[in-house]
């Protein structure tokens, strides 16, 4: 089809001029349709970063954002998280998701692919579509060279002057022993260690430049790390280092030695896990967010918010292990090895409790202790698709993607409600919720410091006492991901996951199914049959009446067709479908997973 036109009300990365796909004609443009807060999208935008320079003299990347929240809509936040991800490429707000229908997304992230003469020629929902992208770029580079339509030269790219500071988009922050303060500046991809002022820099963890390189302190490199967990020192005796830092972008845990300022990596390969194992030596990580020392669990607790589930690393034997979660994105409580999580970023212990915040939910939940096992539960939030900024009755309360936790006396969790530039306090007692403070650029860590809550506030580059003030009851609006659902009959639904292998590629049935489908529902009443696992990419589901979200998780495996030995990889997409179900609603629901090129008809 024809490409719909391009539009937006706040254009980035292009001087503030709109572009059209009129003036693009003659390029490859490839529209990555994302949103800030979503880990997928920004994996995709590591994986985009070589194809980008590769085919930088065809291809043209344009960034349409999407917001999930009303916050990622504001023009402030889409300019912060241009600069926090080092977006080189121009981005389109679509704040009322008029793209995104006009171009029939269902999910973030989703990447299509514009031909030279202006028409869709490949649609891929999800991420790990690196290499097939770059077969179908180069398939259109060599067809359009061919009949003389295709444009080389030239971007409409226009940089962001950057203001420089001591701190760029800083996560979380701990104290140590001697009562410094280690801030997470993911930004500049290091590690700030300040004098217990708060304000005087001691030294920095890492050269400042993005990377994966072990070594002293100055030579060191990080990418965008985030969470910071001490180790008891008698572990730290034992293993070397005193500090694990969650080394978010680059899928690795790294080990501080706050002796001799040595970096080490100490779980992680550098590459992102997609599936296979996920416990031991050696295994793949995904974009750990945050860490934890945790006595009941024996070690480090991992928020493995790449997919979805918590891991617990074992300084001193090395291996790491799944330890809570399913990979399904959503809200639900029980023994930690069915529930599930939604991007957790923010940790925090109290004694045989461990807190959390789970950013795409906007919920505060705990693990404690059970028996032989341990029990997930939730104390704020509701869905994958409500949130907001209310206080009052915890079963009430809504949040809006939080990101950091700090455990404060008298039995009261602090949380960086972070899309809501607010910091909440929960009463684990009397279960309500208040609000000590707002107008903050979106905190994403809290630090309890010699009796002073310090607050990281990331699009301020800064870390700071929070002001003293007495809680306040908000009693905001509630609202919903604006989304539209999908419209469907109850009763019987043909669906199915549309997946066709890349150009020079075909499915892997060497060792037996190649594919892979998981369904369930939120609530789990609306999926009545047909929920579960199995081979097929298509099957029969049974709806009840009322509104929902089907929960999908699809991959396949294929490989390279013909030689020796074929590189192999896994697509793999997760979505959260919104459902409504009425009389005269569709019987089919198709989702696709990644598309073959089609030519314009």
């Amino acid at each position: 089809m024809r490409a719909p036109e391009l539009r937006g009300d706040v254009w980035l990365n292009t001087g503030g001029r709109p572009l059209t796909l009129a003036e693009l004609r003659g390029r490859v443009v490839l529209l990555d349709f994302w949103t800030s807060g979503c880990i997928n999208c920004l994996h995709v935008l590591d994986e985009l970063r070589p194809l980008e320079a590769e085919f930088a003299d065809v291809l043209v990347t344009i960034g349409v954002h999407s917001p999930k929240f009303l916050h990622e809509g504001e023009r402030a936040s889409i300019e912060a998280a241009v600069r926090r991800y080092d977006v080189h490429h121009p981005v389109v707000n679509d704040p009322e998701m008029e793209l995104w229908s006009q171009y029939a997304v269902r999910a973030w992230p989703t990447l299509v692919v514009v031909d030279p003469e202006g028409y869709v020629v490949h649609v891929a929902a999800g991420e790990g579509h690196e290499e097939a992208l770059r077969r179908v770029i180069a398939d259109l580079v060599t067809k359009h060279e061919a009949k003389g339509t295709l444009r080389r030269g030239g971007s409409p790219y226009v940089p962001v002057e950057e203001q420089a500071a001591e701190l760029r988009f800083p996560s979380k922050a701990v104290a140590t022993a001697e009562g410094r303060v280690l801030v997470a500046d993911t930004g500049h991809h290091a590690i700030v260690e300040f004098a217990s002022d708060g304000e005087t820099v001691i030294r920095r963890f890492g050269s400042g430049e993005r990377g994966g390189q072990d070594g002293p302190f100055d030579i060191a490199t990080f990418a965008e790390p985030s969470g910071i967990a001490l180790l008891p020192y008698d572990v730290a005796e034992r293993v070397g280092y005193h500090a694990v830092v969650a080394d978010t972008a680059g899928h690795r845990l790294r080990g501080l030695d706050l002796i001799t300022g040595e970096v080490t990596t100490v779980a992680g390969t550098g590459a992102q896990w997609r599936s296979g194992p996920d416990s031991g030596k050696g295994v793949d990580l995904t974009s750990p967010w945050d860490v934890a020392w945790w006595g009941p669990a024996g070690g480090v607790v991992v928020a493995m918010a790449g997919n979805h589930t918590l891991s617990i690393f074992d300084p001193v034997s090395g291996t790491i292990r799944r330890f809570a979660g399913t990979t399904v994105e959503g809200l639900r409580d029980g023994d930690v090895s069915e529930a599930f999580f939604a991007q957790t970023s923010g940790l925090a212990v109290d004694g045989d409790k461990l807190w959390l915040v789970d950013a795409e939910t906007s919920a505060l939940r705990w693990i404690e202790p059970d028996g032989e096992s341990f029990t997930v539960q939730t104390a704020i939030g509701v869905d994958l698709f409500s949130f907001g900024h209310t206080d009052g009755p915890a079963d009430k309360a809504l949040l809006q993607h939080p990101l950091g936790l700090a455990v404060l006396p008298g039995d009261k969790i602090a949380i960086a409600d972070t899309y809501n530039g607010a910091v909440r306090r929960f009463d684990v007692f009397t279960r309500e919720v208040s609000t000590i403070a707002t107008g903050l650029a979106e905190p994403q860590g809290l630090l309890l410091h010699d009796g002073e809550l310090l607050v990281v506030e990331s699009a301020a580059n800064r870390i700071g006492p929070l002001p003293s003030a007495e809680p306040t009851v908000v009693a905001g609006d509630a609202h919903a991901v604006r989304r539209p659902p999908t419209v469907l009959a109850p009763g019987e639904i043909e669906f199915s996951v549309v997946f066709t292998a890349p150009p020079g590629e075909k499915l892997d049935d060497r060792f037996g199914p190649s594919t892979r489908l998981e369904i369930s529902a939120s609530p789990p009443s609306l999926l009545v049959d047909g929920g579960g696992t199995g081979t097929d990419l298509s099957r029969k589901i049974r709806l009840a009446a009322g509104e929902g979200v089907l929960q999908v998780v699809a991959q396949a495996a294929s490989c390279d067709d013909g030689g020796e030995h074929p590189a192999c990889r896994i697509t793999r997409q997760d979505w959260g479908v919104p459902v409504r179900l009425e009389s005269g609603g569709a019987r089919e629901l198709s989702l696709v997973m990644a598309g073959a090129p089609r030519t314009a008809e």
